[in-house]
């Protein structure tokens, strides 16, 4: 029972914070926050993504250049141009590390105040901080893990982001419903997303890349992430954009 809370608490927490800082802020700046706000939520990104975390300028770069690029040859990530879904998120990978690095010339409009912390980006995403994690992560499974299967989580607790990855950029754009024709292959995964706090409903965001609220097209989108940041925004933590 111990080892599942843990698995939900990283699937849900590591998302959480890949949705709302990484791809809600840094891709897309739907809200505004202080940079005391902005600090925490690099260090919670790190908390809960552990060996996974991955860098708001990498992050957001990216996504940036797969909303530019969408299902071109150009983009990051799309299952119109990889074979399968290991190809893709290997290239993914790539681009991710040669942009985060800036090991390659971006263009300003996808790198135009896309937050960095270098340091921490630097010190959270070292081998010897995914390393650290590892460890800890199997000490924990050492400690708790009650009955055989549930070694087979460890893994998934170690890949959690590219599992995240891996669900929107390749079966969000092969599988689900569309609410808009576009020029890309995006699509609703889930009518009601309770497993991706609202990532799922990719049609509708390829169509409204600027607002905050990933669902409500239809009355059964409900969008988990959209309504904790009406709350943080009612608390001054955030402040959304109004999107024309």
């Amino acid at each position: 029972m111990i080892i599942l809370l843990f698995i939900i608490i990283l699937w849900y927490g590591g998302l959480f914070f890949q949705t709302f800082f990484l791809h809600r802020y840094a891709a897309h700046q739907t809200y505004t926050m202080s940079p005391f706000f902005e600090k925490l939520a690099f260090i919670f990104t790190w908390l809960f993504q552990g060996p996974n975390y991955l860098s708001a300028y990498g992050y957001g770069v990216m996504h940036r250049m797969h909303h530019a690029y969408a299902d071109t040859e150009k983009d990051p990530h799309s299952p119109k141009y990889d074979e399968n879904v290991f190809a893709m998120m290997w290239r993914t990978k790539s681009v991710y590390q040669s942009i985060n690095k800036k090991q390659i010339e971006v263009d300003k409009q996808f790198t135009d105040n896309v937050p960095q912390w270098a340091a921490f980006d630097r010190f959270a995403s070292s081998w010897v901080s995914r390393l650290g994690w590892g460890i800890a992560y199997t000490l924990f499974f050492v400690e708790f893990t009650t009955a055989w299967w549930q070694w087979f989580l460890l893994p998934v607790a170690f890949l959690m982001a590219p599992i995240h990855g891996a669900i929107i950029n390749w079966f969000a754009h092969v599988y689900g419903y569309v609410n808009f024709k576009l020029k890309d292959t995006s699509k609703n995964l889930l009518p009601f997303d309770f497993l991706m706090l609202g990532e799922s409903y990719h049609n509708n965001h390829h169509k409204n890349g600027n607002s905050a609220n990933f669902g409500g097209v239809r009355w059964h989108e409900i969008d988990p992430t959209y309504i904790i940041m009406l709350v943080m925004d009612k608390f001054g933590v955030i402040k959304l954009k109004k999107v024309n």
